[in-house]
């Protein structure tokens, strides 16, 4: 499982490889849970963990987060 740190210091992103693609989420603080159990797709890890800190960025700036 790769993980690395996005602008926001109280989030992480996490993501992993399933089967073909990989999937990515934010999680808070310890919690290994996805936040808002959203969960995103991509080809890639970089895929899969940029599409998660765009929807961290939309969520955010719509008070969803």
């Amino acid at each position: 499982m790769a993980e690395t740190t996005p602008n926001r210091a109280d989030f992480a992103v996490r993501s992993e490889e399933r089967g073909p693609h990989w999937i990515a989420w934010l999680t808070r603080g310890n919690d290994p849970k996805p936040i808002h159990a959203v969960v995103v797709v991509g080809e890639t890890r970089e895929e899969a963990e940029t599409r998660a800190r765009a929807w961290a960025e939309t969520a955010s700036a719509q008070g969803y987060l």
